[in-house]
């Protein structure tokens, strides 16, 4: 099984334009794993998406991820 990280950075990178500008820190703690996701201003557009639905929907897709490992799974993105 994958990290959660690693599942992130394959949904994000068949997302953006500038692959090698995309920065995921993980972190774990008492409430579960924390994702920090950075990606090049210019994609920060197509990762949001309209209203928000792309970020909503990879963070529902995180939440499915989390519940198969028994982990919760919260997604932040950082802007410059």
């Amino acid at each position: 099984m994958h990290s959660a990280s690693e599942f992130l950075s394959f949904v994000v990178s068949s997302l953006v334009d500038v692959k090698d500008r995309i920065e995921i820190q993980e972190r774990e703690d008492e409430l579960g794993t924390l994702l920090t996701l950075r990606v090049a201003k210019e994609d920060m557009g197509t990762i949001i998406g309209k209203d928000g639905k792309t970020i909503q929907a990879i963070r529902t897709v995180l939440r499915v991820y989390g519940a198969k490992t028994d982990k919760r799974v919260n997604l932040k993105i950082v802007e410059d």
